[in-house]
């Protein structure tokens, strides 16, 4: 009997062993599974996006919601006249992605147009190839004052008050989109510039002749839709495409852009649904 006792004791140290082998073999198949590996961090970039002024708080917005999209890109705007950025640019400063209130800009560097010395003056080649788009439309408003003072209701009622000299208007300086758009409407009333300059201010932008209307120094001014609404200003007439044509905002990225990809994805975002309820909202008409 004792010996019966033994031999069962000892099969079950056996068996206890064996288990605790089998036990042992699994922890190292566990160790060996092989992990996810980290999710890797985009590298920052900084992109600098020059855009005509008019475009001041559209594209700060967009700007804003792009970081859900891209957190690694930091845009860099400017705003300024079209006429301002293209100076700026052709002396060298740095620019991914640019913006202009008229075609007349843009068309100063696309290479396509280099052997057109009306368009291209200078022969420039600096945009990136199959980059350039029409990205929105816009329109030019005779806005004026809180109260209309002057009571003006038209544009053919402007022209005869600048011809009698009884009315101050604020325009955008020669090399300034908004200002050559203006031209035009003088041009398609035939009024002579140089003989109604006594009652004209000037803006180097069309932000600051936007301030010139709503603080009240002048009697109306020729500006923007989309500036108009921006500054709550009342819109009385709005010109049509045969007094000064479309207004195109084309955009393009630079052929020497540092981050030519990220450009070309956040000029993509520009052209979504997303940028285009930004532009609508105040008076723009995507195109893209």
């Amino acid at each position: 009997m004792k010996k019966f006792t033994a031999l069962l004791l000892t099969l079950v140290m056996l068996l206890s062993l064996t288990a605790c082998g089998s036990g042992s073999t699994d922890t190292p198949a566990e160790a060996d599974t092989p992990t996810e590996p980290e999710a890797q961090t985009a590298e920052p970039v900084e992109l600098a996006v020059f855009a005509a002024a008019s475009m001041t708080e559209t594209v700060d917005q967009i700007i804003a919601s792009y970081k859900d999209v891209a957190p690694n890109v930091t845009i860099i705007p400017t705003y300024d006249s079209s006429g301002t950025l293209l100076e700026q640019i052709t002396n060298g400063a740095a620019c991914d992605l640019f913006i202009s209130a008229a075609q007349k800009q843009m068309n100063a560097l696309d290479g396509t147009l280099k052997d057109d010395t009306e368009k291209n003056p200078n022969g420039l080649d600096m945009l990136l190839a199959d980059t350039r788009i029409d990205l929105l439309e816009n329109k030019v408003t005779l806005v004026v004052p809180e109260g209309n003072p002057k009571g003006i209701e038209t544009f053919d009622q402007l022209s005869d008050l600048l011809k009698s000299g009884d009315v101050m208007l604020a325009m955008g300086n020669s090399d300034v989109p908004v200002g050559q758009y203006t031209q035009k409407i003088f041009a398609y009333y035939g009024l002579d510039e140089s003989a109604i300059s006594s009652s004209l201010t000037y803006g180097s932008n069309v932000k600051e002749v936007t301030t010139q209307v709503s603080e009240g120094t002048v009697d109306c001014g020729i500006i923007y839709a989309t500036d108009a609404y921006s500054a709550g200003l009342t819109v009385v007439d709005s010109a049509t495409a045969e007094m000064c044509g479309q207004v195109i905002y084309p955009a393009a990225v630079l052929s020497d852009s540092t981050h030519p990809e990220e450009a070309k994805a956040f000029l993509d975002y520009l052209t979504g649904s997303d940028a285009a309820a930004v532009f609508e909202f105040v008076g723009f008409t995507p195109l893209a």
